[in-house]
């Protein structure tokens, strides 16, 4: 009888836990009609008349070729996207390529700081990279990935919109980041470096992924933030600047900046408590809400107040909250995919974490939910992210596009992969293929330097 009453509590628990989470559980209904929403916008993006006003930007990358294995010399790349930045040499020759490559880090000072000094921190670290490789005497063609939304207005032009990912230098908002760069490289006058392109990570990703499968048509990228790009018809490609591309090449990348999407109440009908509450104590409220449910930076985040909820609730610990659950950011993003990573009915991982946290002696069961828990908030990240891609294979039309991917969360996670290839296949009816990026926004950002140079 105690064993009946013991399971019968176990299961009754469960399903408030899971009360708690329903709201994280996306239905396909609900998911086409974040694909609609999604289509809509990115339609306004790239509108001529509606463009300068419309939340997902679409902005013109200006590339409007793929790289076709031929390119050979060396390229600097410069990849600046976070909380460190690399800087990398790559010597191409046909399909084969070598790279060297240093990682520089960004205190939390010049995050903040202005830009006059971020940039000149970033030509320093450039000027001793490529000193140590005694190329100073060289004149380098460099790319530049830069992972902040762009509006970009030729090869070599970016106007940043805003800044993400913990990021406020003054004096950098609507200034050519490309600008900023050149004349920090100036004010030094040690080293020849010659900017070719400016770049985002995701289109990094594309041309890196398609230099090894011309079929590679969208990139994507689910790390720290979340964004995408992909090939669009020139023609539909209204807002682009008239003498900044070349009309008849038939095809553009465009950088969707699908992480704003959800501004202006378009995701409102999706929107849980928990994602209000994230927003509310970002440095940038009402901003990025696509990206808030998706991406690194808020996914441990986004669990935490789940379990939270679930304790105060009295239904995990005891009822007992420990202190650091309480704390904002102490749950980490990387937490969710080791507890996920867990072999079934184990919980090295998740008893590992929690000691990190402060709890020790729980229970397997207390165990099973949080690894629920972490299940629910990443399966519905990996959906959204489905949902994008799904929208952006029906604007194609067509079939076998390979989707290059990168970023930490598509790395690590161990069933992002599974869950987003069963969610796409759902929500349309094209044939796709999704693919590993390697090195997008460093070998990415050399091969479109490669290709704005002509050297083939």
């Amino acid at each position: 009888m105690d064993a009946i009453l013991v399971a019968d509590f176990i299961i009754k628990i469960q399903f408030r836990i899971r009360d708690i989470c329903k709201e994280l559980i996306l239905t396909d209904d609900q998911l086409r009609m974040v694909m609609q929403k999604l289509d809509d916008e990115m339609n306004k993006g790239l509108s001529k008349a509606t463009h300068d006003d419309a939340v997902v930007k679409c902005f013109p990358t200006y590339v409007q070729d793929l790289p076709d294995g031929s390119e050979k010399g060396n390229f600097l790349a410069l990849d600046l996207g976070g909380t460190n930045f690399r800087v990398l040499l790559i010597t191409l020759e046909g399909q084969s390529f070598d790279m060297k490559s240093k990682i520089y880090a960004i205190p939390q000072s010049l995050m903040l700081g202005t830009g006059t000094q971020l940039f000149d921190h970033i030509a320093q670290c450039l000027a001793l990279f490529v000193k140590d490789l005694n190329l100073q005497d060289k004149v380098l063609p460099l790319g530049f990935t830069f992972s902040f939304p762009l509006d970009q207005q030729g090869l070599t032009r970016g106007y940043l919109v805003r800044w993400t990912k913990g990021f406020n230098c003054s004096g950098v908002i609507d200034e050519d980041v490309v600008a900023l760069l050149e004349q920090a490289i100036e004010r030094r006058s040690d080293v020849k470096i010659e900017v070719c392109a400016i770049l985002n990570d995701t289109t990094g990703t594309l041309m890196s992924c398609a230099w090894k499968n011309r079929n590679c048509r969208i990139g994507l990228i689910v790390g720290t933030g979340t964004n995408a790009c992909y090939v669009e018809k020139t023609k539909n490609v209204e807002c682009a600047i008239p003498g900044n591309f070349a009309p008849h090449k038939s095809h553009m990348l465009i950088n969707i900046e699908w992480g704003a999407f959800g501004e202006r109440g378009v995701l409102d009908f999706i929107l849980t408590e928990f994602d209000r509450a994230i927003d509310e104590n970002s440095i940038n409220p009402s901003k990025q809400l696509f990206e808030k449910m998706i991406s690194g930076m808020y996914m441990g985040e986004l669990t935490r107040l789940v379990l939270e909820k679930v304790v105060n609730a009295g239904l995990l610990f005891g009822g007992k909250c420990p202190s650091d659950l309480k704390k904002r950011g102490k749950f980490f993003t990387k937490y969710v995919s080791e507890i996920e990573n867990d072999a079934k009915g184990k919980y090295t991982n998740c008893r590992e974490v929690l000691a990190e946290l402060g709890l020790r002696n729980v229970s397997d069961q207390d165990c099973e939910n949080v690894r629920y828990v972490c299940s629910v908030v990443s399966r519905r990240a990996a959906h959204l992210a489905s949902a994008g891609i799904a929208t952006l294979l029906n604007k194609m039309g067509e079939d076998n596009v390979t989707v290059g991917i990168d970023g930490s969360v598509y790395r690590f996670h161990p069933y992002f992969h599974d869950l987003m290839t069963e969610k796409i296949n759902q929500l349309q009816n094209h044939k796709f293929d999704l693919m590993l990026s390697e090195d997008g926004s460093g070998r990415g950002a050399a091969l479109v330097a490669a290709v704005a140079a002509g050297h083939r």
